[in-house]
């Protein structure tokens, strides 16, 4: 007797199993190469790195790439923010037709970014601002010197980078992820992957 409902409860168990399937709905995420249906899914990129200096070099040089990573983690969403701010003052100020209202805007708007992150990017350490222009340049595909020359003229770039040599910053550097800045690079890369 056991054996017959044991018997009868796994059959029970089993049809549940099987109308419990949805057999209605189809699979869109399919292509069909040379008679084989192949899935088609989307899987997340994962990058690889080389190990980092942390793990082959000695206490300092770890101490020294993990204020890097620090510093990197901290500027990258205003270097983001300035390239994706840029591109918006660029289109707006293709559809000024005057000299002088391209002027006024240009106050204008720095006198808006003044006001959201002047005293955030005020805070910005030395080695935290040397990144930051570096950073611009990555995402802008130009230097900060040749960004405020566009914007504003030339005689206000020279002036900026005039005060900026007085305080040991070259608006004019540029970006090379594959020789002098491969750490802040592969960083960054570390930062859009979330890895870190």
């Amino acid at each position: 007797m056991r054996k017959g409902v044991l018997i009868f409860v796994s059959l029970l168990f089993c049809r549940v199993l099987v109308f419990s399937q949805d057999t209605t709905k189809t699979v869109h995420s399919t292509q069909v190469v040379e008679g084989d249906t192949i899935a088609l899914v989307d899987i997340k990129p994962v990058v690889i790195f080389p190990p980092a200096p942390v793990q082959t070099q000695s206490k300092r040089a770890a101490a020294r790439y993990d204020k890097l990573v620090y510093n990197v983690k901290k500027v990258y969403p205003y270097a983001k923010l300035a390239g994706k701010q840029l591109a918006m003052y660029k289109a707006v100020l293709d559809t000024i037709p005057t000299e002088k209202e391209r002027k006024i805007y240009m106050k204008k708007a720095e006198k808006d970014l003044e006001s959201k992150f002047g005293d955030e990017l005020k805070d910005l350490t030395f080695s935290q601002g040397k990144i930051l222009i570096k950073l611009v340049y990555r995402e802008t595909g130009n230097s900060t010197f040749d960004i405020v020359k566009e914007l504003r003229g030339k005689f206000t770039a020279f002036i900026w980078q005039t005060m900026a040599r007085l305080f040991g910053y070259d608006l004019k550097s540029d970006y090379d992820p594959g020789g002098s800045d491969q750490a802040i690079e592969q960083i960054v890369l570390m930062i859009e992957a979330g890895a870190i």
